[in-house]
């Protein structure tokens, strides 16, 4: 058997670049391990209006369960402030809490017919086992399928088998991971009349989320999914969750676990015949966990290149590179300074977290000026040292 390109996962990094990859004429194979795709879901089912702007799709009521206009962010002490507010005194982006709560389950499987329509062979319950390698260079991997192993020629290979890829390792690509950088999460999707429809919510403390933070994500009408991360406890996400739930009067229709990484992206994510994508690449933001924007955009970019180096019969690192190069330069600053940020929250007490949260609370309606801004740190040592660590 063999193909231009073969994709290894069938979530939206393997189906956006099986997708892309095919729509530039080249013969493609995408393999994903489970029987069926989309499920379980892995994450809180949340991404951007410029995900679909990427995709050149209009989203649509199949798959879209909710618009969020806005968020509120939570202080341990459960004072709050709402996003519009920083908006209205920050000259922020006013976009920057709006999106999709999407239904990943049917959204990843829409991104796979997509990809099979535009000519993509898809195998599903089909796990690889191994890369092929000739003269140093990947050309193929060697898959199971319902008992039988075979040999599938490639001359690219993209990994985008997720958070638990070893691919990437395999082809000497990979970092170990920092156990302090993987989040532990468990959410619910949960019934519920009193959930926002048009808003998100973030709860932080270490009673509630430790080395992590709390969410609500309106679904459709009367549901949500309802989830924590944590890091470093001897308590599981799960018992902090039941915990967390206790305030809603809610009845969980859904419960799903995983991990997170939250390390930034690897290193290098091309080789001789090989690349790398999304959850595998590390290409998550390190604060809020989310992996839908960011991959959508790499996922596009590898299919694109992985077509582009099979046309010009050059699969070689050197021209693979131009994928690392590409994706670089659209999120890299923004991980840099979400890790940055990450490390900065990673030091923050709840003491801490309620002053801040209280001055911009106290500010609203009017412009933080530099000068009421150093004078709040003034009273916070502590806090001023970390925020130079942002700079």
């Amino acid at each position: 058997m063999k193909y231009d390109v073969v994709v290894v996962g069938g979530r939206i990094g393997g189906s956006i670049s099986s997708l892309f990859a095919s729509k530039n004429d080249v013969d493609v194979l995408m393999i994903e391990k489970r029987q069926e795709i989309g499920v379980p879901v892995q994450c809180a089912e949340g991404t951007t209006h410029s995900t679909f702007e990427i995709l050149e799709m209009k989203p649509s009521s199949r798959y879209v369960c909710a618009e969020v206009e806005t968020g509120t962010i939570h202080a341990p002490n459960e004072t709050y402030i709402n996003a519009e507010d920083l908006v209205e005194f920050n000259n922020l982006d006013k976009n920057i809490a709006k999106g999709y709560i999407l239904d990943r389950k049917v959204f990843d499987k829409h991104l796979a017919i997509e990809s099979a329509k535009a000519g993509t062979d898809i195998m599903v319950k089909t796990t690889v086992k191994d890369l092929m390698k000739k003269d140093g260079k990947i050309c193929g991997v060697v898959a199971k399928h319902m008992g039988k192993t075979m040999e599938i020629k490639a001359d690219v290979v993209i990994a985008a088998d997720g958070v638990e890829s070893n691919m990437a390792q395999m082809a000497g690509l990979k970092a170990p991971d920092n156990p302090m950088d993987i989040c532990s999460c468990a959410q619910y999707e949960l019934v519920c009349s009193d959930f926002d429809h048009d808003r998100v919510h973030l709860y932080f403390g270490r009673n509630i989320a430790p080395g992590g933070y709390a969410w609500v994500f309106p679904k459709e009408e009367g549901t949500a999914n309802v989830g924590l991360g944590i890091r470093g406890p001897s308590e599981t996400a799960y018992q902090y969750l039941k915990k967390f739930i206790s305030k809603f009067n809610a009845t969980p229709v859904e419960l799903n676990v995983g991990g997170v990484p939250l390390s930034g992206p690897i290193d290098k994510t091309y080789t001789d015949g090989f690349l790398v994508v999304g959850d595998a690449a590390r290409q998550i933001d390190p604060v809020t966990g989310g992996g839908t924007f960011t991959t959508v955009p790499c996922a596009r970019i590898a299919g694109e290149v992985a077509a582009e180096a099979v046309k010009e019969e050059d699969t070689s690192a050197a021209f693979l590179k131009r994928y690392d190069d590409a994706w670089r330069v659209k999120i890299e600053d923004i991980l840099k300074m979400s890790l940055k940020c990450r490390k900065v929250a990673d030091k923050l007490t709840d003491d801490e977290m309620n002053a801040l949260v209280e001055f911009l609370n106290n500010s609203k309606g009017k412009e933080i000026s530099k000068i009421a801004f150093i004078k709040f740190l003034g009273k916070h040592p502590r806090l001023l040292r970390l925020v130079k660590d942002l700079l």
